[in-house]
């Protein structure tokens, strides 16, 4: 960029970066007592015209005896894009594009070498697992662009919270890593998980919704727990999860006996795979009654895993890890497509009037496909939407309240029946019940196992009632079990129940003898 005319002016000095200025003028020296002899390249940073850096490398060939030279001369080649290129080329190799962390690569190469110095020395560091508790569900609701700017407000919350010696890593999706290189033992790096639980646990504004952001973390010691890094990326793993199990938002270390529960998971999950592939999976129903009539009005269909082994499994022992494995969203359209179908045979066996009611997780009601999914089997069935009953968890009431009003909607126009379940239980906000399309609310067990011995759980059961009725909702009681319940839900205006007390979940050969019963004898005497 320079006056070719004007080069003999410049201060080649001033040009050079100091630090490569030695070398430089070494290398002349050494071309200028070596004339005719190819001297090796130097690299050097200069200033072109503009006063900007360009990395340079070039070679000295002495040329002083050479007739209208008599001269040092120095080619130089431009290496500055060449450099930039080979710059990308490494940040793309090591490092996450979406926030700038270290990625699994280069992490397991810091690991690596905290690994072989916490050996050598006996000094402890610790191996943080971090996943964000219900990232999916902000992409499915938000957009990917909402969530990628979550995950890089989270990368420079991670950033914050620990030491430059130490490494933060994003291993893809929502998964966090956090390699302490030096800790003095395991209260050390728990101080450090709570540092980060309280960083994580706060409000964003993500596309104009405030949504919450929570974390489980699993720890694992080096050289502790092993000394192997595959191992311990496992380790850290399996403790991650059972903070999740601990109800999310905390951290756990890892012990021996995650290592054995995380076999016989996977197990059980290979079990659930095969029984799904051959349909060993049935439907137990247990009938819902008027307190009015004494007749019952429906059922509520319970799934049952039809084991080689143990028999009869209910729901409660496999239902979890089929939700946490998305093998829920398979089972729960194999279970809503058996219970329609269940439905047409009732009406077959003359029992036209009764409604069917079926239990749906937060993350099937979430997923994309949902809506799709109940219009399709109902459509396929040929059962009448109306006789369908939708059990929703209460906690869904925590989701993002624009998505869920336009699925509910969507739902309450198809014609079939809106319930929340397990009213009572944790949070739940009024508002949203106000807003929402329902028809039913059901008081959750634990307050009706404790009437009436316990005057905290009649006194919610008769507010939740009474608040049904305000809000022209229908009420059920689920979980009776002795008459004194019974008793005290007629008197507190209770519409319908069910429970133990009026009969057990049933197969549908004992159904359909049971609903043959109760129409020649009053269920409540």
């Amino acid at each position: 960029g320079f006056d070719p005319d004007r080069v003999s002016e410049l201060d080649f000095k001033s040009l050079v970066h100091p630090e490569d200025w030695p070398g430089l003028r070494q290398a002349f020296k050494d071309a200028v007592t070596s004339p005719g002899k190819q001297m090796p390249a130097v690299r050097a940073r200069i200033n072109n015209a503009g006063g900007q850096c360009r990395e340079m490398e070039g070679t000295f060939t002495s040329m002083l005896r050479v007739p209208g030279v008599t001269g040092v001369v120095l080619s130089l080649r431009d290496l500055t894009q060449l450099k930039a290129a080979q710059s990308e080329l490494h940040r793309l190799a090591f490092f996450d594009p979406l926030t700038g962390l270290a990625n699994r690569q280069l992490f397991r190469d810091r690991l690596n070498g905290v690994v072989h110095r916490s050996r050598r020395s006996g000094e402890p560091a610790a191996l943080m697992y971090l996943d964000l508790d219900g990232f999916k569900r902000i992409n499915d609701t938000l957009g990917h662009d909402a969530g990628d700017e979550l995950l890089k407000q989270v990368a420079e919350w991670l950033r914050g919270c620990v030491r430059e010696e130490d490494s933060v890593a994003r291993l893809g999706g929502d998964e966090f890593v956090v390699l302490l290189s030096r800790v003095s033992g395991t209260e050390a790096a728990g101080k450090v998980a709570e540092t980060i639980l309280r960083r994580l646990c706060q409000r964003v504004r993500l596309n104009d919704h405030d949504v919450g952001v929570t974390v489980s973390i699993g720890v694992t010691m080096i050289p502790h727990d092993s000394e192997d890094v595959g191992t311990l990326m496992k380790y850290a793993d399996l403790a991650m999860y059972r903070a999740k199990e601990m109800g999310r938002n905390n951290y756990q270390f890892f012990t021996p006996a995650m290592n054995i529960k995380a076999a016989r998971r996977m197990l059980q999950q290979e079990e659930l795979m095969t029984a799904l592939q051959e349909d060993r999976f049935v439907l137990h129903y247990q009938p819902k009654v008027d307190l009015v009539s004494q007749k019952v009005i429906g059922v509520e269909a319970f799934l049952r895993w039809h084991h080689p082994e143990k028999g009869l499994v209910p729901a409660q022992q496999f239902i979890n890890l089929a939700d946490e494995t998305g093998l829920i969203i398979r089972l729960g359209e194999q279970a809503f497509r058996q219970a329609c179908i269940q439905v047409q045979a009732l009406e077959r066996a003359g029992f036209e009037s009764l409604k069917m009611a079926v239990n749906f997780s937060v993350r099937q009601i979430t997923d994309t496909g949902f809506l799709d999914l109940i219009r399709r089997v109902v459509t396929e069935t040929g059962v009448a939407a109306d006789r369908i009953e939708l059990e929703l968890p209460a906690e869904l009431l925590n989701e993002d309240p624009r998505m869920l009003r336009e699925l509910l909607v969507a739902l309450n126009d198809l014609g079939v029946c809106l319930i929340l379940d397990d009213f009572g239980k944790g949070s739940c906000s009024l508002v949203a019940l106000q807003q929402l399309p329902l028809d039913v609310i059901k008081i959750d067990h634990g307050f009706i196992r404790d009437i009436p011995y316990n005057v905290s759980a009649t006194d919610v059961a008769s507010a939740v009632i009474a608040l049904a009725h305000k809000l022209h909702l229908t009420v059920v009681a689920e979980g009776v079990e002795t008459m004194q319940q019974l008793a005290f839900l007629k008197s507190a205006g209770c519409a319908q129940s069910q429970g133990n007390l009026f009969s057990y979940p049933l197969d549908e050969d004992a159904l359909i003898g049971f609903l043959i019963r109760q129409y020649e004898k009053p269920l409540i005497s």
